[in-house]
């Protein structure tokens, strides 16, 4: 047996209380250098968290895009400390089309971005997911740098460039709005006490390479409000497109509870109602087929839609959670175009 060998016995020894000073003394040294050894690994091991999740989903379409598919996503998130001011985050994703296998085992980090304080102003550069004040305009990746300053009244801007994203979608296709160059926005929120907020702000999507497609600009303002159990939300967007050809939305939320990871069988329900022009969003966060009344389809063209979503989500253990999301949605103006979708999902968080 080695002195460093046996000095590790010693350690233990000593961790559990044994009266081993003699043995102590002896192997000092040899119980100094393992200490730093041991020091190092655990400051290594603090400095670094990795948490993850995987969700599956199963999606069935009804009406002019009728079909079915299911997929499996999982993300690994790192996150390093890099001094008492700011952070490394790093998310490795891989998605896989069960349908089809088209776009199956890509795997890249599609979030690599430092975040910290710079005085009193938050500060998120590099690649980051970008999900604006009003989700039902861009919720998707950006390359570029985001700020917030504030508690109860908050400001905040961002510059940069929609990440592409062809991979995402099962059939290859590119992701609705990557096509613009350049993106910037402000937006501004206060609470008034803890049940209300109010919000504003105006968002631009710059230099498209569809030349076809002008550049936009969306205006949007509303208020968000919780009462027990009960929460209420009212947005109002306004595009000052010259090529939208509907250039303002409505969009209504209503909601019961709230499902939390943490909280096995804690629930929730939502409802919402959608009345967008096409000017009025570029990559929507519903899991519904809004993409399809932003192009072309077939002979119904259509600039826009309308209908409503209604969800409920249940926390089956800690970090199990299902969930169920109905949408019907027509046109704007056409109500002959239609796409329902029924959307499950069951996400594992750890």
């Amino acid at each position: 047996m080695t002195r460093y060998e046996m000095a590790q016995i010693v350690a233990k020894a000593l961790a559990k209380g044994a009266n081993v000073d003699k043995l102590a003394a002896e192997f000092a040294d040899e119980l100094e250098r393992l200490h730093v050894r041991v020091a190092a690994l655990e400051k290594k091991s603090d400095n670094v968290k990795i948490t993850g999740a995987v969700r599956y989903n199963y999606a069935s379409n009804r009406g002019n895009n009728a079909g079915y598919g299911h997929s499996l996503r999982t993300r690994i998130n790192f996150n390093g400390k890099v001094n008492d001011n700011w952070n490394y985050a790093a998310t490795l994703e891989n998605r896989q089309d069960l349908t089809n296998n088209e776009g199956d085992e890509l795997t890249r980090f599609t979030v690599a971005n430092l975040n910290g304080r710079l005085g009193g102003v938050m500060v998120t550069a590099g690649r980051m997911y970008h999900t604006l004040p009003v989700a039902e305009i861009y919720d998707e990746k950006m390359d570029g740098i985001e700020v917030s300053y504030g508690k109860k009244i908050r400001i905040g801007g961002y510059y940069g460039k929609l990440a592409t994203a062809k991979w995402q979608n099962g059939a290859g296709t590119t992701a609705a709005g990557a096509g613009f160059e350049k993106t910037w926005g402000v937006n501004a929120a206060a609470d008034l006490g803890k049940s209300v907020t109010l919000f504003a702000g105006y968002d631009a999507f710059k230099d498209n390479t569809d030349k076809a497609i002008d550049d936009n600009g969306i205006f949007d303002v509303g208020l968000k409000a919780k009462y027990g159990k009960f929460g209420v939300g009212a947005t109002y967007l306004k595009s000052n497109s010259d090529t939208a050809k509907k250039d303002k939305g409505f969009v209504a939320t209503l909601s019961y509870g709230g499902a939390s990871f943490a909280k096995p069988g804690s629930w929730g329900l939502e409802a919402k109602y959608y009345k967008q022009g096409d000017g009025t969003f570029v990559a929507h966060t519903m899991n519904g087929d809004a993409w399809m009344f932003r192009e072309n389809y077939g002979a119904n063209t259509d600039y826009g839609f309308k209908g409503y979503k209604v969800a409920g989500y249940y926390t089956v253990a800690k970090n199990m959670m299902l969930g169920v999301e109905y949408y019907d949605l027509k046109g704007y103006s056409n109500s002959e175009v239609k796409a329902r979708t029924l959307w499950s999902e069951f996400q594992v968080r750890f």
